[in-house]
């Protein structure tokens, strides 16, 4: 279908999303932070493009993340074009696990990965980056509260793989992410992934989500990852 210069919004989500914004404008300045000093990545995964579409359209979003390679190839590829034509540059941002085998598309296809978590994908990463010439942007995932059901390098580790990825590989690690455990409260872990950053010279945080996002930036995020209170529950 053509694009109209103002989508159709059946999710609702453009209203969420300007709410959101001047909601995070103002943790922003109660929190003595600069303004725009944080980032919203707007988390689209299992949503299709003409759901996600409004947002870009009508709102001007254009930062996302999505978790699955392969999902966000096919969606994005339509979704940049569109962007595109209305002067838009989208920033796309791997948020989900990383496979080695998934390297190439992920390197090809996403403008920030934040999932980098262990030698194997470093390695796969630095060969495609060698290729292929594209760079984008890395953060180490940092599993804070080492649940192992979950990706990330264990806090103790994560001096020594950030240096690898340094030393050994040559990335140029920007900052770090993680994902507190749901039951506990995320303080703490934001607080934890504060202290490695500085201590390893990264400027750049991933941390809070929809039920968090305020105590994250609070304590120094520069990335929140926000999907739910945008665009709705998934129930998919």
């Amino acid at each position: 279908m053509a694009d109209p210069i103002l989508a159709a919004d059946p999710l609702g989500a453009v209203a969420r999303l300007e709410a959101l914004r001047a909601a995070i404008a103002r943790r922003i300045a109660d929190c003595g932070r600069p303004p725009g000093s944080v980032e919203l990545v707007a988390v689209t995964k299992t949503f299709t493009a003409d759901e996600v579409w409004p947002t870009i359209a009508n709102a001007g979003q254009t930062v996302f993340g999505e978790n699955r390679v392969q999902e966000a190839v096919a969606k994005w590829r339509d979704l940049r074009a569109r962007a595109a034509a209305l002067g838009r540059t989208i920033t796309l941002h791997l948020i989900g696990p990383l496979q080695t085998n998934k390297a190439r598309e992920a390197v090809q296809n996403f403008d920030v990965i934040e999932t980098v978590d262990r030698e194997a994908i470093a390695a796969a990463l630095a060969s495609e980056i060698a290729r292929s010439g594209k760079s984008p942007r890395l953060f180490i995932e940092v599993n804070t509260g080492k649940e192992p059901q979950k990706a990330g390098v264990f806090p103790e580790a994560a001096d020594a793989f950030i240096a690898a990825c340094r030393d050994r590989y040559g990335l140029p690690i920007e900052g770090l992410m993680c994902v507190p455990p749901v039951e506990e409260h995320a303080s703490p872990h934001f607080a934890l992934l504060s202290v490695i950053a500085a201590r390893n010279g990264l400027e750049l945080l991933s941390m809070g989500m929809s039920a968090d996002w305020p105590l994250a930036i609070q304590l120094g995020a520069t990335h929140i990852r926000v999907g739910s209170a945008i665009f709705g529950s998934r129930g998919r």
